[in-house]
């Protein structure tokens, strides 16, 4: 290249660096202007099925009362917290409650973060004192009969320690109208416990259960894993009354309904999120996922 010519490209850089800036400049602003963001495949998307402000997308069904009724005011939203409460009850009398989350899911991590506090309401029994659950792939609470106590689900159980120094683990499995598989072996037992340390007292305890579909069930508490197993599935007993449609035993459990209990200790959940596991699996689409595990390509968005 002459002299000249490379005069002439050196004189023309900085009016190149202009027109470029300027450019970018105005593809940032159309950007912006339009909402567009880019998306990181990587975050997790956490869904807040709580909102911190009322029971809005929560239905309660009490044992002996129609789906949607509230029995007592018992469940309640005061300062940002959600509230099992039995200060309004005259007495306990097999009036066991679940509040529904409106929406199924199948592959996901749901997270809650609870503590107990004061005490149980009276004439519930004793081994429900400091006792709530995470009920998971529940059928649709419609298909509840009145007088049902508990419904069909794999339950979560969340235990509070009785402050008497003995051992009282959280994150348990309970099995109301259900069986598991743990290490290849059918389980038929109620509950089985976790390896979870004991929380005495009123602190808070965060819990998160991984579940893909009926392929694996993982109970973790402050992050350690307690207790995992597989292949949830209708059968067994502790569930009353119940239709005998809707209870087929042996029907494996691979979604469905979540639900948190009034099961007679006052309970405070000042947080319950999920991050949806089952999404849109192609790396073209502007929604798509890295951590989803389950394809949904109806869920796509381009």
């Amino acid at each position: 290249m002459s002299l000249f010519a490379r005069r002439v490209v050196l004189a023309l850089v900085p009016a190149l660096a202009v027109v470029l800036a300027t450019t970018t400049d105005r593809t940032l602003d159309a950007q912006a202007a339009s909402g567009a963001q880019a998306n990181d495949s990587d975050a997790r998307e956490w869904i807040q099925l709580f909102n911190g402000k009322d029971l809005t997308g929560w239905t309660p069904k009490f044992a002996k009362h129609a789906l949607g009724e509230n029995l007592y005011d018992t469940v309640r939203v005061e300062n940002g917290i959600l509230e099992i409460r039995y200060d309004k009850w005259p007495k306990f009398d097999g009036e066991f409650g679940h509040v529904f989350y409106k929406d199924p899911f199948s592959y996901y991590l749901l997270a809650a973060e609870y503590r107990f506090v004061g005490e149980q309401v009276s004439g519930g029994p004793g081994w429900a004192k400091r006792n709530n659950g995470l009920m998971l792939h529940s059928p649709d609470p419609k298909t509840m009969l009145k007088d049902q106590d508990f419904p069909i689900s794999i339950e979560v159980q969340l235990l509070g320690g009785l402050g008497d120094g003995k051992p009282r683990s959280t994150a348990n499995l309970c099995t109301p109208g259900t069986n598991v598989v743990i290490d290849g072996t059918l389980h038929t037992e109620h509950c089985i416990t976790s390896s979870s340390k004991t929380y005495d007292g009123d602190q808070w305890v965060r819990v998160e259960v991984l579940v893909h579909g009926d392929e694996l069930v993982r109970h973790m508490v402050e992050g350690q894993t307690v207790l995992e197993y597989s292949k949830p599935q209708i059968g067994g007993g502790q569930v009353s009354p119940v239709d005998p449609a809707v209870k087929v035993d042996g029907t494996p459990l691979t979604g469905g309904y979540i639900s948190i209990q009034a099961e007679t200790a006052p309970t405070d959940f000042r947080k319950i999120e999920l991050v949806d596991l089952e999404g849109c699996m192609d790396p073209k689409a502007r929604n798509y996922k890295r951590y989803f595990v389950k394809a949904n390509s109806g869920r796509c968005r381009y």
